[in-house]
């Protein structure tokens, strides 16, 4: 029996399968949501002296795979066996080999979301081709939602591969069809940035950036047109209510932005797993079906 057949015939194996894969790729994740913003603000540095003429300071290499995963607290270069997703953490009793520095349970933590919301992904679409977009779409969403939450930043470098990623898909019919998928994302971007402009002319404020008008742009290439009211009101809707409880709590001055990507995100994985019923229940609910 291949494994191609286990897969295809057995939904617990698969929903297994893809759980423990979700497991190595929230690992990933961690650096990503780590290592990106420092990239960018490397580039960043690197181009601001480039313009007025004087020398970088010399830096060791930073990427996605160099250099090793370290202990910030004693500089430990962390084994293979010392990253092995959640089990290592519980064997290390959450703390570093060598100093026993505690490590933040955000590691595991997002390695176990990252598991689960997949596993969600292959119930919900089961095997096929369906599943892998679906799977890729979720992981960009989630490293998208830390970054964001952490730095207030969506990089270009996420938000517009996921952008073509949702057009080729639908190229061949996956999530919409290619008409849908191209006006949603030419009316993702506009809807935001018509909203940018009304706000600052109001105002005389900034009230979101630029990177949310790409990742509404890059939702509606993979849901099409249809499926953005109703990822703008859920993420409004829920931002709202989340700033103005923080602002209550002050635990959040209302002077201090609020990222915005982490509700788009939320809300346009929403729509992708049960955008439909969603639409049927407030439809249902609101008397006009």
């Amino acid at each position: 029996m291949s494994l191609i057949y286990l897969l295809e015939t057995s939904s617990i194996f698969f929903i297994a399968s893809i759980f423990i894969l979700g497991l190595l790729v929230g690992s990933f994740l961690n650096v990503v949501i780590h290592r990106l913003p420092l990239m960018m603000q490397r580039e960043w540095a690197q181009q601001c002296h480039e313009l007025i003429g004087t020398s970088e300071p010399e830096t060791d290499e930073l990427t996605l795979s160099k250099p090793r995963s370290r202990c910030p607290h004693c500089g430990h270069a962390i084994t293979a066996l010392e990253n092995i997703p959640v089990i290592s953490y519980l064997a290390l009793k959450g703390r570093c080999k060598e100093c026993k520095a505690p490590i933040s349970k955000r590691y595991p933590l997002i390695e176990l979301f990252t598991a689960g919301i997949s596993a969600i992904v292959a119930w919900h679409f089961g095997f096929g081709i369906a599943v892998v977009g679906a799977l890729l779409l979720s992981w960009s969403l989630l490293a998208l939602t830390f970054i964001d939450v952490d730095h207030q930043l969506l990089p270009d470098s996420i938000t517009l591969p996921l952008l073509w990623l949702g057009l080729s898909f639908n190229l061949f019919d996956i999530y919409t069809d290619i008409s849908s998928a191209v006006i949603g994302a030419i009316a993702g971007y506009l809807a935001l940035w018509l909203v940018y402009h009304a706000f600052r002319l109001v105002t005389g404020k900034e009230g979101m950036g630029y990177g949310d008008f790409k990742l509404l742009a890059a939702l509606g290439a993979w849901m099409g047109w249809q499926a953005l009211p109703m990822i703008i009101l859920l993420s409004s809707l829920v931002g709202a209510l989340v700033g103005i409880s923080l602002i209550l709590l002050k635990q959040q001055h209302r002077d201090i932005p609020i990222p915005f990507g982490p509700y788009l995100a939320a809300a346009g994985w929403l729509a992708l797993i049960w955008g439909d019923a969603l639409t049927t229940g407030y439809l249902n609910w609101s008397g006009l079906s």
